[in-house]
C-alpha cells in the first residue's frame, strides 16, 4: 500500500514539476498618447508594470522601438525591402521615435543601443529584478509618423497607428526575443493589460484595440453604427463631434492582449451589430470604412460576425468581448494586417466574396495570434498556415470559392460539396504552386515574399488537409479545441500542436508533423 501511495504522490508531484516549466513574463501598460494631424506625429508617455515570471534574475530588458525601423535604408526593415527583388521598390516619407527617458521605479535608467538595429535598445536596470518580483518601467516618448507602407503610418488624411510605443521584447525559456522589424515576418509578444488614453481632434473617429470606456462616445457610435446596419443601401449617417472643443480624448482597456492598435480618420462610416455565441456570450462587432458609393463594405458587419461565429465553433470561444474591421489604404504587400480584437483590412479593389475572405482570415487572427500568442517570426505556418487552413474552410462551406485562385476555380467544382470543393483546390494548389521548401522556416530567412506566402500560407494549409484526409475533419478540429484550451493566452510551441494531435487520435506522429517535404506524406509510427 506504502509503495502504491509513493507511485502515486511521485505521479502527481512530477506533474505539477512539468506544469511549473512553463512560464511568461506579464505586462500592465499605461499609455496616454495625442495625435497631432498636421505634424503626422503622435506624442505619449507609457508606465509598464513588469513582472517577472522568469525563475531567473533580470539586469536588463530588450526593448522593440519598432518606429526607427523606418527611420533610413540601412534598417533591417528596408534591407529586407531592398533584397527582395520581387518587391515593388517605394518612395516613402521617413518615420522615427525620438524623446526617450526611461526610469525604472522612479530612479533614472540608462540604455544601450542594439550592436546592429536601431529599432532595439537595452534598458539597463538600476537594481536586479528577481523572479516573482515586479518594476514599474516609464518613458515619455514622440514618433514621426511615415507615410504609410509596411503596416503603419499615414495615407490620404486616415492613420494607421501600429508598432508605435516601446515595448519589451519577450523572454521566455529560450532566453531574449529581440528582433528588428520586418515586412515579411510578423510579431512574438508578451502579453498584457492595455490602459490606453488616446487625444485626437475632435472630428476623428477612432477605433483600437479592446473596448472604449468614454461612454458617450462609444454610444454614439453604437446608434450610428446600428442606424447604418439598418440602411445599408441608403447613404449613410456620418459621425459629428459632440461638442465644439477641438479635441476629445477616448479611453480603452484591454487584458490579455500581445499588442494594441488604432486607427484615426474623419471620414469612416461606421457599422454595428452584436453578435451571440453558442454559449450566450454576446460580443460587440463594429466596422468602419470609407464613406464611397457603392462600396462593398456595405456588408462587412456580416462578414465579421460570419467569421468569429465560424472560428468559434471550429476551435474555441471567441474569448473578447468585442471585434472590429477598419478599411485601410491600398497596402503594397497584402490585403491586411491583424492586431488584437481589430484589423486593418487594405483591399480597396476588392469584390464582395473577396472581402469577406480577407476579413475571415485577418479575424481568424484573433485566434492564430492573439488568443495563441506563438513566435510568428520563427514558425510563421504556426500562425499563418492553420489559420489559412480554416479560411479555406470558411469560402468553400461559405462560397465554393478561394481567394488565393480567384477566378482560376472551373465552374463544375461549385457544384460540389464543400469538401469535396476544398479536395480539388488542394489539388490545384500543389500542382501548380511550387512548394520546395520545407514549412517550419523563419520568415526572415526566406529569399522573397512568394516563396514566404506559399510555404507559410498555402503549403501549410495543404499539409493541414492531408491531415484531416488522414484522420477526419472531426478529429482535425478536437484537435485544435483542445490546443486551444491548454494554450489560451500563452505562447505554444510547433510540439504543443503535436502533442494535442497525439492526445486526440492516440497516435505518435514522426518529424513529417514539422517538416512536411512531401505533399501528403503524413506518417505515424
Amino acid at each position: 500500500m506504502k509503495k502504491i501511495l509513493f507511485v502515486l504522490l511521485f505521479v502527481q508531484l512530477k506533474s505539477i514539476a512539468q506544469k511549473a516549466d512553463y512560464w511568461q513574463q506579464y505586462l500592465h501598460y499605461s499609455i496616454e498618447v495625442s495625435l497631432n494631424d498636421k505634424e503626422k506625429s503622435i506624442t505619449g508617455f507609457e508606465k509598464i508594470v513588469y513582472t517577472n515570471n522568469s525563475p531567473e534574475t533580470l539586469d536588463f530588458i530588450w526593448f522593440h522601438i519598432y518606429p526607427n525601423a523606418y527611420k533610413n535604408k540601412n534598417t533591417a526593415l528596408f534591407q529586407q525591402l531592398e533584397n527582395d527583388k520581387e518587391r515593388k521598390k517605394e518612395s516613402v516619407k521617413y518615420g522615427y521615435i525620438d524623446g526617450l527617458s526611461f526610469s525604472v521605479d522612479g530612479k533614472a535608467a540608462k540604455t544601450k543601443p542594439h550592436k546592429d538595429h536601431i529599432d532595439i535598445i537595452k534598458l539597463i536596470l538600476p537594481e536586479p529584478l528577481m523572479p516573482g518580483k515586479s518594476i514599474t518601467i516609464a518613458t515619455p516618448f514622440k514618433v514621426y509618423l511615415p507615410s504609410y507602407f509596411s503596416r503603419s503610418g499615414y495615407a490620404d488624411n486616415e492613420f494607421m497607428i501600429c508598432q508605435w510605443y516601446p515595448k519589451p521584447a519577450v523572454y521566455d525559456k529560450d532566453g531574449w526575443h529581440e528582433m528588428p522589424y520586418l515586412d515579411m515576418g510578423e510579431f512574438y509578444s508578451e502579453y498584457a493589460t492595455y490602459n490606453v488614453s488616446i487625444t485626437v481632434p475632435a472630428d476623428y473617429i477612432v477605433a483600437a484595440t479592446g473596448n472604449m470606456l468614454t461612454t458617450h462616445e462609444k454610444e454614439m457610435y453604437k446608434k450610428l453604427g446600428t442606424a447604418n446596419v439598418a440602411n445599408k443601401l441608403e447613404s449613410p449617417q456620418l459621425y459629428k463631434p459632440l461638442n465644439n472643443n477641438a479635441t476629445k480624448t477616448l479611453v480603452y482597456h484591454q487584458d490579455s492582449v500581445p499588442d494594441f492598435a488604432w486607427f484615426a480618420d474623419k471620414d469612416f462610416v461606421i457599422q454595428y451589430d452584436t453578435l451571440q455565441l453558442n454559449s450566450g456570450k454576446i460580443i460587440d462587432v463594429f466596422t468602419y470604412y470609407h464613406n464611397k458609393r457603392k462600396t462593398v463594405w456595405n456588408n462587412s458587419i456580416d462578414f465579421v460576425k460570419d467569421a468569429t461565429k465560424a472560428y468559434s465553433n471550429w476551435i474555441g470561444e471567441y474569448a473578447y468581448s468585442i471585434v472590429q474591421a477598419v478599411e485601410g489604404p491600398k497596402n503594397n504587400a497584402s490585403g491586411g494586417m491583424e492586431y488584437p480584437t481589430i484589423t486593418l483590412i487594405t483591399s480597396p479593389d476588392a469584390d464582395s466574396k473577396i472581402l469577406d475572405a480577407v476579413i475571415a482570415h485577418e479575424v481568424g487572427h484573433n485566434w492564430f495570434m492573439s488568443m495563441l500568442g506563438s513566435n510568428e517570426r520563427k514558425h510563421a505556418w504556426l500562425d499563418e498556415g492553420l489559420n489559412s487552413y480554416y479560411e479555406f474552410r470558411y469560402e468553400a462551406e461559405k462560397y465554393r470559392a478561394n481567394f488565393m485562385l480567384g477566378n482560376f476555380i472551373p465552374k463544375k467544382y461549385k457544384e460540389l460539396s464543400a469538401d469535396e470543393f476544398l479536395d480539388n483546390v488542394y489539388k490545384v494548389f500543389q500542382n501548380f504552386f511550387p512548394l520546395n521548401e520545407i514549412i517550419d522556416k523563419p520568415s526572415d530567412e526566406f529569399a522573397t515574399s512568394t516563396a514566404y506566402g506559399i510555404t507559410s500560407y498555402i503549403k501549410a494549409a495543404i499539409w493541414m488537409h492531408a491531415i484531416e484526409k488522414a484522420i477526419g475533419k472531426e478529429m482535425v478540429d478536437k484537435a485544435f479545441q483542445l490546443y486551444f484550451s491548454k494554450w489560451k493566452f500563452k505562447h505554444p510551441q510547433p510540439n504543443d500542436l503535436q502533442a494535442a494531435f497525439e492526445q486526440v487520435t492516440g497516435k505518435k506522429f514522426n518529424k513529417t508533423f514539422l517538416l512536411l517535404k512531401q505533399e501528403g506524406a503524413i506518417n505515424f509510427r
